[in-house]
């Protein structure tokens, strides 16, 4: 059974709730992609409560993935999900054109949706963002959550703007990484009813849930799937005081996995929990020496077995 499911009874196509992890792309020495890794990185989400995994995101070293790989992990997890969890596949970049071809390509997949960020580096205005949009809509046959990161694309997609968007047929979600509660509110305000917000910041991740959020697209899931799943799920049930029992722990691991730029922490973490191995792709390198402890006891404060 899927888990798509509509977060009101009119919201129209179907979007996902809960704890979804921007899911690393675990790789050998030599750079190569380890498949077998990523089958069982798959199967511990889905035993820990994982509700989808983003394939090929930022998380997942996106921007140094070719098409041929970004298919064959898209296959495998679909085969290895098999309908347990939703799939959904980052598609974006800063071209229009080229998103839009890949956009096709993967709407030929039996992928559950696409995660879309905004063009980073060439800084459209708010107009160009709509209007990279409204194209990409034109060619997908997929559900579209949309994905605003200012802090690593240079542009910041205005809730006005995300809420023109969410007119545009089959787009149904945003994750959206501006960190806190008021922009979620915003956006809300301003957005079709049954528009449905992700947070995209774990350290606010609790904060912007109890706002209206409906999950979160996590980078600490992947080394804390199950206490990332209880976290959200208390926080989706409104009760403020055990979510945020669940978030204390949590939190010296949010602020860990980000002391180098993402995923180079959380590789690293979870090569020490014998997860993966230590590849990572140039220009990303291992965790510096001096961040380790730092890490290491951010792991251990959380209860992850070393």
């Amino acid at each position: 059974m899927s888990t798509l499911a509509p977060p009101a009874a009119d919201s129209g196509p179907l979007v996902i709730t809960g704890s979804l992890v921007a899911i690393v792309t675990p790789m050998q020495a030599d750079g190569a992609v380890d498949f077998g890794a990523w089958t069982r990185l798959i199967e511990w989400h889905i035993a820990s409560g994982t509700r989808a995994l983003i394939v090929g995101g930022t998380t997942g070293e996106s921007s140094t993935l070719s098409e041929a790989e970004l298919r064959e992990l898209t296959e495998r997890a679909c085969a290895t999900a098999a309908g347990r969890m939703a799939v959904i596949v980052g598609a974006g970049s800063s071209s229009t054109a080229v998103t839009v071809a890949r956009v096709r390509w993967l709407s030929s997949l039996p992928i559950d949706g696409l995660l879309v960020v905004t063009p980073a580096y060439n800084r459209p205005t708010q107009e160009g963002l709509y209007r990279h949009f409204a194209a990409i809509v034109e060619a997908a046959d997929k559900p579209l959550i949309l994905y605003n990161v200012p802090s690593r694309t240079a542009v910041d997609m205005l809730p006005e703007t995300t809420a023109r968007i969410a007119q545009l047929p089959g787009v149904v979600a945003i994750k959206e990484a501006v960190p806190g509660a008021e922009r979620v509110r915003q956006i809300l305000t301003r957005s079709r009813r049954g528009f449905v917000v992700l947070s995209g910041d774990d350290a606010t991740a609790r904060e912007a849930i109890l706002a209206g959020a409906r999950g979160v697209i996590s980078v600490t899931a992947n080394v804390a799937p199950a206490a990332m799943a209880a976290m959200v799920a208390a926080a989706l049930a409104g009760d403020e005081v055990r979510a945020l029992q669940l978030d204390e722990p949590l939190q010296r691991l949010h602020r860990a996995l980000f002391v180098e730029a993402n995923p180079i922490p959380v590789k690293w973490a979870l090569a020490q929990l014998g997860r993966i191995g230590t590849g990572i792709r140039l220009p990303l390198t291992e965790l510096a020496e001096a961040q380790r402890p730092q890490v290491l006891a951010a792991l251990q404060a959380t209860g992850m077995a070393l």
